[in-house]
C-alpha cells in the first residue's frame, strides 16, 4: 500500500511538472527562450532575466568613406529608412580625419589609406548608426592622430564605438544594460588571436551588462574568401584569425551576438548554443575605395530582435547591393538571401541558418 502509494505521488509529480512544461513549451511559438550558462551567476534577480524588454538591433558591414563630390550624400540615401532600431552598428573602416600622415608615404598601388573628413561623421549620425566598431586594419591609416580625431568626432555626435584594447562599450537601451566588444588582429586594436585574453574581456562585459554583442575584423579577403574555413585564416601574409574557434570562444564566455566585418563578401551564418554568428556582412559603403565587382557588390542588413537576457527573438537579412561608385541600395534580387543561405548550409550543415525566401532567419531545426 506504502509503495502504491509512493508511486501515484511520483506519477502525479512527473504530470504536474515535466509534462505541464512540455505543453507549455509546445504552446510557445519559436525557439525556447534559455538564460546563457556563462551569465546564470550574474543575474541581480532570476525574475529580472524575463522582464527584460526586447532589444532591436540592425548590424552592417564594412564602411569605407572618403570625400566625394556629392559630400557624402548618396552614402546612405537609399538604405536609411533600414537603419532603425535600439543598437544600429557597422565597421568603420577608415578614419574621420584632416591630419596625420598616410600610412601609405609617398603612395603604393598596393596600400590603400582611407579618410574622409570629420564633417562626415554627421553622415553616420544622420543615417540612424548608434554605435561603431573601430577594430580594424585601417582604423590607423593616418597613425595616432586620425584615431584620436576619429574618435573625437564620434564622441562629438554622441556615437559610441568600441574596438580599441580593453575597450568595452557599456549604455543601455529600454532598461538592458548592454555590453559591446570589438575585435581585430591589430595592435591598436582588442586582440582577435589572444583567445583567452578575449574571453576574459568578454566575461568581464557579461558580468555588468544584460546583453554581450560582440563584432569582429576577420578573415582572408576577396571573392574567393566567402567560405568561413577551419584553423587560422592569411592575407597577403597577416594573420588574420581563426574566426570559427574566435566565435565559438566568446560565445562560450558569454556573448549572445558575434557579426563579423572583414574579408568585403558575405559569408554564412551559424547557430551555435542559441546564439547568432553572420562570420562577415560583406561591404556596405565602399565609393571610390573597396571593390564591387561580382559577389564582392553583395551586402545586407541584418535585422534582429533578442530579448534582453540574450536568447533569440527572430531576425531577417535585407537584402543589398552596391551600386555606382559604391554605394548601398535595396536589391530587387534579393540575391543575398540565396548567397547566404548556401553559405550557411555548405560550411555549417545542420548548425548553419536557415534563411526563407523573404529573408527570415529561421532557427536550427
Amino acid at each position: 500500500m506504502i509503495r502504491r502509494a509512493l508511486l501515484l505521488c511520483f506519477l502525479a509529480a512527473l504530470i504536474s511538472g515535466g509534462l505541464l512544461a512540455v505543453l507549455a513549451g509546445r504552446s510557445n511559438a519559436g525557439p525556447t527562450r534559455t538564460v546563457h550558462p556563462a551569465r546564470a551567476a550574474r543575474v541581480d534577480h532570476p525574475a529580472r532575466v524575463h522582464a527584460l524588454p526586447s532589444i532591436r538591433i540592425a548590424a552592417v558591414g564594412d564602411m569605407a568613406m572618403v570625400a566625394n563630390s556629392d559630400s557624402g550624400a548618396s552614402y546612405f540615401a537609399w538604405v536609411a529608412r533600414y537603419l532603425r532600431g535600439n543598437v544600429v552598428f557597422g565597421n568603420l573602416e577608415g578614419t574621420l580625419t584632416d591630419r596625420g600622415s598616410s600610412k601609405c608615404g609617398s603612395g603604393s598601388s598596393s596600400c590603400f589609406a582611407f579618410r574622409a573628413p570629420p564633417s562626415y561623421g554627421s553622415l553616420l549620425k544622420q543615417a540612424g548608426f548608434t554605435i561603431l566598431n573601430t577594430a580594424n586594419n585601417h582604423a590607423y591609416d593616418f597613425g595616432s592622430i586620425g584615431q584620436a580625431d576619429t574618435l573625437s568626432t564620434l564622441d562629438r555626435l554622441g556615437l559610441r564605438h568600441t574596438g580599441r584594447p580593453g575597450e568595452i562599450a557599456l549604455f543601455r537601451a529600454r532598461g538592458v544594460r548592454i555590453a559591446f566588444v570589438g575585435f581585430a588582429p591589430y595592435p591598436w586594436a582588442q586582440s582577435l588571436t589572444n583567445i583567452p585574453a578575449a574571453k576574459a574581456l568578454v566575461r568581464r562585459a557579461a558580468a555588468q551588462a544584460d546583453l554581450v554583442l560582440v563584432t569582429m575584423h576577420a578573415g582572408a579577403e576577396g571573392s574567393s574568401a566567402n567560405h568561413v574555413r577551419a584553423g587560422t585564416e592569411f592575407f597577403l601574409g597577416e594573420n588574420r584569425g581563426d574566426s570559427e574557434a574566435f566565435t565559438h570562444a566568446v560565445v562560450d564566455a558569454g556573448a549572445d551576438l558575434v557579426v563579423g566585418s572583414g574579408p568585403h563578401v558575405l559569408r554564412g551564418m551559424e547557430w551555435y548554443h542559441g546564439r547568432l554568428i553572420a562570420y562577415s556582412m560583406g561591404n556596405f559603403v565602399g565609393c571610390h575605395t573597396l571593390s564591387t565587382s561580382g559577389d564582392l557588390a553583395l551586402s545586407g542588413i541584418l535585422h534582429l530582435t533578442l530579448h534582453g537576457d540574450g536568447s533569440w527573438g527572430s531576425g531577417d537579412l535585407v537584402p543589398i547591393h552596391l551600386v555606382g561608385c559604391g554605394v548601398p541600395e535595396r536589391d530587387p534580387a534579393e540575391a543575398a538571401h540565396g548567397f547566404v543561405r548556401d553559405l550557411s548550409r555548405g560550411d555549417f550543415g545542420r548548425r548553419g541558418v536557415r534563411i526563407s525566401r523573404t529573408g527570415v532567419l529561421l532557427p536550427a531545426a
